[in-house]
């Protein structure tokens, strides 16, 4: 089959422009991150009430990728790998838009932990956590626009190292928790924002996933490393 070099032209004009879109949402999520775990350690309301009123931009920004990718298979009519690349940017627009309200989350319950005294250095913990995952998610995005099928499979791997930093903050929390009971409702807090950050790793991973599918046309056959120990009420994930 012959393919108009017009429309394959066109449809690599529009793509380009969709995933410019891609990136700039990977960004803002990326800072919301950042500065959702920097409000928390620092108490910066302000900044945490930015983040929250944020998450508005990243709405629409998903509804705009899913917008113009819907009209590109539209006028394009894609196949194969070319429709592979369309249905990539839906997910991978959908589960920056999942790590956007997280990061909201986060914001939101660190306006309720300002007015809660201290536990210990959880505020500190919290934020290498936020920028382990950061950095998880940056590396993902690359590895979508290198079309780095090695680089997206270590990120798939790295996931395991924040499964860890939430298993160990966990445990802290629990202590705190068993320690002084009027360390609960903190802690309680402060485990749902763990919780968030861990599910922002697990949709970073599914971005990597994505981008494994998209290279070589099958997604991984080996179960997604995990070492989620955390069992029992507290275990559950944080809302939306």
């Amino acid at each position: 089959m012959i393919t108009d070099p017009h429309i394959s032209s066109a449809f690599d004009r529009d793509l380009e422009a969709v995933q410019a879109l891609i990136m700039k949402m990977g960004g803002m999520v990326e800072a919301a991150i950042l500065d959702a775990a920097q409000a928390l350690e620092t108490r910066d309301e302000e900044l945490a009430e930015q983040v929250r009123r944020g998450d508005a931009a990243i709405d629409a920004l998903e509804e705009r990728i899913h917008a113009e990718a819907a009209r590109l298979i539209a006028l394009r009519s894609p196949t194969a790998t070319d429709l592979r690349t369309v249905l990539t940017v839906m997910k991978i627009a959908a589960a920056l838009e999942r790590c956007g309200d997280y990061a909201k989350n986060l914001a939101k319950r660190s306006l309720a932990l300002g007015q809660m005294p201290t536990v210990g250095d959880s505020a500190g913990s919290i934020r290498r956590m936020a920028k382990t995952v950061e950095l998880l998610l940056k590396d993902a995005l690359d590895s979508y626009i290198q079309r780095d099928a090695h680089l997206a499979a270590e990120v798939r791997q790295r996931d395991r190292e924040v499964d860890q930093m939430y298993n160990a903050l966990f445990r802290e929390f629990l202590t705190h928790m068993m320690e002084d009971p009027r360390n609960i409702t903190a802690c309680m807090h402060l485990h749902f924002i763990a919780k968030n950050i861990e599910r922002m790793g697990d949709h970073s991973t599914a971005i990597a996933e994505q981008v494994i599918y998209l290279v070589t046309g099958a997604l991984p056959g080996d179960p997604r490393p995990k070492e989620d120990l955390a069992t029992g009420p507290l275990s559950a994930k944080g809302g939306r």
